[in-house]
């Protein structure tokens, strides 16, 4: 018998990125990357240390009493509700958008997406200022459904444009009908990007502290902040947190679970060509009236509400206090972008260059810290600032650390991304002329990476400037974002007061947003 093995034939790309594989990481990227790992996951850690601190008994009482198994009930049917909701509403405005033949469909597509443009607490403010009878469990239902639905519909359409229209037109040859071929074709292949937006969804819900709070409906997050600002003894937040981020785990894992091998083939060969829109007939009546539904609810309603309240509403606001607020929002946003963005680069060109145990260690440890909510990074900042490092408690320096735990994997995916696209040969290049890791990542890698690195700086700043419940928690005495004063505001009623602080964080969010919906 013959023992002979065929050799194994790579590919040039192969063989460059086996050999990046192989290559040791310079100390210059696994310091920092290291560094950024760390600080992702000391939140995670440290909570968990202060929720044991009186023992597990005491720990698992509070787990276990009432009151928490009341907030695990409010919270999971909040998250039911508003999960089901954005999935019909994302999924049948990605269907019509993309698969029909709709009027004005472009301009329907760019309106779905603008409700990313809304924070959900600027939703709230908007409903509940109009209609205080929603408080509760419904007004945070409506509110974050409207300010969800588009992480749905953005994954669903593009999948939509992914899928080959030839199985839906032998379908429809076969005599099935739009619903019927709707159902039993084009559904299926959606379950995985309808999943990934629902698991986002329900993760925006579970962390989310600002609709709930003015809507006032009992989740955890706010129980965790009402339970930090009433008591000296801060070890019930801290287990709360434990639960919290316990649920978020495992609603990943189940999501992992969900999603299987479920995906999409396509018949025959070559590149995909677009589908053929299809014609709704009568049906183009009730689907108009349905986009501009939820259009209307979840862009139009609020605008016009902000301008109901910044032009007729009479308790007063102070330009003085307005600016200010503009400005500090904007300074720590972008400093938050800056400072995030350094801790992500070289945790991005780590795993893009380096795809060693190492390099996937730190990159997921850097992703585990995005796991816990805001309100919970927040808490175990304050946590750890109280007990080992007083001076920086409530000062700028650990805002910026709580918005760097949050955000870092929107840098890091960013900066990956962009170094992957960049050619490594010059690199290798540049280190055969004896050039030092360092110099080689200043003269080489960053410049070509640098527009996908800048486009993640620009995201990271859009979602600092968003950012409430850690804002609330750690910001220095007397410093106030637009958003918390926003929900100072709302908590003391005055909702005219209230308004120009939401239509400014609506309007420097709206760019993006706008451009990411023509794009889509």
């Amino acid at each position: 018998m013959s023992t002979h093995r065929s050799p194994t034939v790579r590919t040039p790309a192969a063989a460059r990125r086996a050999a990046a594989g192989r290559r040791r990481a310079p100390l210059v990227l696994l310091l920092p990357a290291t560094a950024a790992a760390l600080l992702a996951l000391l939140p995670l850690g440290y909570i968990g240390v202060r929720a044991l601190e009186h023992g597990w008994g005491y720990a698992f009482d509070i787990a276990t009493e009432p009151r928490t198994l009341e907030l695990l009930v409010n919270s999971l049917k909040l998250t039911a509700i508003v999960v089901v909701c954005s999935l019909v509403l994302g999924i049948s405005l990605a269907w019509l958008t993309v698969r029909t033949a709709l009027p004005g469909r472009r301009i329907w597509a760019v309106l779905a997406t603008l409700p990313l443009a809304v924070p959900s607490y600027v939703a709230a403010f908007t409903w509940i200022s109009a209609r205080p009878s929603l408080a509760g469990l419904s007004g945070a239902a409506i509110t974050l459904t409207f300010a969800c639905f588009p992480y749905v519909f953005l994954p669903v359409a593009a999948a939509l444009r992914g899928i080959d229209p030839a199985q839906e037109e032998a379908a429809r040859s076969l005599g099935g009908g739009a619903w019927h071929t709707f159902l039993r074709v084009t559904l299926p292949q959606l379950r995985p990007a309808a999943a990934g937006g629902a698991i986002l969804v329900a993760l925006y819900v579970l962390s989310d502290f600002g609709s709930v709070s003015i809507t006032r409906y009992d989740t955890f997050t706010r129980a965790i902040h009402t339970s930090y600002q009433a008591s000296f003894d801060r070890t019930p937040a801290a287990v709360l947190g434990c639960v919290l981020v316990v649920m978020t785990v495992l609603l990943v894992l189940a999501e992992n679970r969900t999603r299987g091998r479920a995906g999409h083939a396509r018949t025959g060969r070559g590149s995909a060509r677009p589908p053929v829109p299809l014609r709704l007939g009568r049906w183009t009546g009730p689907a108009l009236a349905w986009c501009a539904a939820v259009a209307g609810a979840a862009v139009a309603f609020p605008l016009a509400t902000l301008g109901y309240w910044l032009t007729v509403g009479n308790s007063g606001w102070d330009p003085d206090r307005l600016w200010d607020a503009t400005v500090t929002t904007l300074t720590v946003a972008a400093a938050g972008a800056a400072v995030t963005t350094l801790l992500a680069l070289p945790v991005g060109v780590l795993s893009a260059r380096h795809q060693g145990r190492l390099g996937r260690f730190l990159e997921q440890s850097v992703y585990a810290g995005h796991a816990v909510p805001g309100i919970t990074v927040g808490l175990a900042l304050v946590f750890f600032s109280v007990r080992y490092a007083y001076p920086l408690y409530q000062e700028l320096p650990l805002l910026i650390a709580a918005y760097a735990v949050l955000f870092l994997p929107v840098a890091v995916g960013s900066a990956r991304a962009a170094v992957l696209q960049s050619p490594p040969v010059l690199e290798e290049v540049a280190r055969s002329l004896g050039r030092s890791p360092l110099r080689v990542l200043r003269e080489i890698t960053v410049p070509l990476a640098a527009p996908g690195i800048g486009a993640g700086a620009a995201l990271t700043f859009v979602v600092i400037m968003k950012e409430l419940p850690a804002t609330l928690l750690l910001r220095p005495t007397g410093t106030d974002t637009l958003a918390t004063r926003l929900w100072t505001e709302t908590g003391a009623g005055a909702f005219a007061g209230a308004a120009p602080y939401a239509a400014v964080i609506v309007l420097l969010a709206a760019i993006p947003s706008y451009l990411l919906g023509r794009r889509s």
